[in-house]
């Protein structure tokens, strides 16, 4: 049975994945990473074979050793860093002899005039990736349903009921992140190669609409207003969000798990179309159908998107 390793452990995307490869996959047949100690010690105790992989570390091929596949989960930051991070990641996956890379891209990713911020990474990292001598499997998630549940809350206890952005019309198959984290775990199970998938929810929604279900769920009453690109920014700003992920990311990574170039673009993108994609290929890749909109705000308190602190700095 092939080894899987796992990077990123100690996040929350990777702690999702690594439940379920625990469940479904032989023990002595997994590797966990994460950039420090301190985010091994649970599965050490477990019994799991675990490593530091530090990727900024000429020695990092070390760290890949003896696994055919690898998951490799997108870093948080964006930009030269990120790019430069996993393409260390993927010359020594290949130097290390893994045979095969999974990778959590994003939706939009092969839509030919997409120009984001965050999709470019993605773009630019998979062609990176199909150039080299390794097999993979490109998961294209689409945006985590939880992220707009945040908004969505924040809109009711500090904007008023309102939700603003620059997402208009555009249309959505929103998805829960611990849905992606288990489709990740899926793939890497599985036997298939140099294949690009959708990782997408059951419907395409325009914000409106997905406001319009939570309300019905929730008994709030929040209504949407779109806004320009240029208002989307000055909010953005009023708030202290970096523009980009370059200058002081691990200092407010924590309270802004984003950067205002990110979520602008991002916006515009779906605003015009370019990320209105619906597949069934998560049921066809986990055997069941990817959780509604509906069932995560009824599941509301378990699917926040919650914190994440940077290990970049």
């Amino acid at each position: 049975m092939k080894t899987i390793l796992l990077n990123g452990v100690d996040g929350n995307f990777g702690g999702i994945a690594a439940s379920v490869l625990l469940d479904k996959w032989p023990h002595e047949d997994l590797i966990f990473t994460a950039p420090t100690e301190k985010g091994l010690q649970k599965y050490k105790d477990m019994g799991i074979e675990t490593r530091v992989a530090d990727f900024n570390s000429p020695d990092l091929a070390d760290s890949f050793k003896g696994a055919d596949t690898m998951i490799l989960i997108s870093m948080p930051f964006v930009g030269p860093k990120r790019r430069a991070a996993q393409k260390a990641a993927a010359d020594a996956a290949v130097k290390a002899g893994v045979n095969r890379l999974v990778y959590t891209s994003i939706v939009g990713a092969g839509e030919p005039d997409i120009d984001t911020y965050e999709v470019n990474d993605h773009v630019w990292f998979e062609a990176y990736v199909k150039e080299l001598p390794i097999h993979y499997i490109f998961l294209r998630d689409s945006q985590y349903a939880e992220a707009m549940v945040s908004n969505y809350i924040n809109a009711y206890e500090n904007t008023d009921n309102i939700l603003a952005n620059n997402m208009a019309d555009g249309l959505m198959a929103y998805i829960s992140r611990d849905d992606c984290a288990e489709a990740c775990a899926y793939a890497a199970m599985s036997d298939l190669e140099d294949v690009v998938l959708n990782i997408n929810g059951p419907e395409l929604l325009t914000i409106g609409q997905y406001i319009d279900i939570a309300n019905e769920v929730t008994g709030h009453h929040v209504t949407y207003k779109p806004i320009s690109d240029e208002e989307q920014y000055a909010f953005f700003d009023s708030i202290g969000v970096p523009r980009t992920t370059e200058e002081m990311w691990a200092q407010t990574a924590t309270n802004f798990p984003f950067c205002s170039d990110g979520m602008v673009t991002f916006g515009r993108a779906i605003r015009k179309g370019q990320m209105a994609v619906q597949t069934d290929d998560f049921e066809k890749l986990t055997g069941r159908k990817p959780l509604s909109v509906r069932e995560i705000f009824e599941d509301q308190d378990n699917h926040l998107i919650g914190s994440r602190t940077s290990t970049d700095s």
